[in-house]
């Protein structure tokens, strides 16, 4: 039998919020509705999964997952929206929401969702508490260790860095030094996998200007 789950609706009409509620008790789960995500972190909750209306105006799916994870909260995020531009459903994908639902609901879709959700949330929380924590430390770097380690995770040697960021080997030693001392990191590939479980996209070298 699925396991009952609380489902948290942030955002969007009045109606909206209340049909997808019918729907979710419909299915046997509790349901908690907020105007906003302003309501929502009022009172931030502390297991379930989140269906956040993706607002852009407002901030959307990321502007949630970034409170919730200032809380320390790392619950399933869910986007959904009248007829979303691809686009946004990347974005959202991107900055964390496990699925995108578009409105009005489905109960099947719904129903699908909770069901492969719900089995997936405490190693979800597992896998975005470790990303928050890998990116919080790589955002400390410099732009330069930033560069290094980027060439790092693509096998580079000192040599082959230096060559392509025109600096010394020695100053590339320096920079790796100071960029391990930040990430806490003993050997290289420990600075690799922290930079792997940030799911950071692409390396400095390629952001234009």
């Amino acid at each position: 039998m699925e396991q009952r789950q609380t489902l948290h609706i942030v955002g969007g009409t009045s109606r909206s919020r209340a049909e997808q509620a019918h729907m979710g008790f419909d299915l046997g789960h509790h349901c908690e509705i907020y105007a906003d995500a302003d309501e929502l972190m009022a009172h931030p909750p502390q297991n379930g999964i989140v269906l956040v209306f993706d607002d852009e105006s407002r901030g959307g799916v990321a502007k949630v997952l970034q409170a919730l994870s200032a809380k320390g909260l790392w619950l399933p995020i869910v986007g959904t929206a009248f007829d979303p531009r691809p686009t946004r459903v990347v974005e959202a994908i991107k900055a964390g929401a496990l699925d995108y639902l578009r409105l009005p609901l489905r109960q099947d879709r719904l129903a699908d969702m909770i069901g492969r959700i719900g089995g997936e949330a405490d190693a979800y929380a597992q896998a975005r508490r470790k990303m928050m924590e890998a990116r919080n430390r790589i955002a400390a770097l410099s732009p330069r260790e930033r560069e290094v380690l980027d060439w790092l995770a693509e096998g580079c040697s000192n040599k082959m860095i230096a060559r392509e960021l025109a600096i010394s080997p020695r100053t590339v030693e320096i920079h790796r030094a100071n960029m391990m001392s930040k990430l806490g990191a003993e050997h290289p590939s420990q600075a690799v996998r922290l930079r792997l479980e940030a799911h950071l996209e692409g390396g400095t070298r390629f952001v234009a200007g």
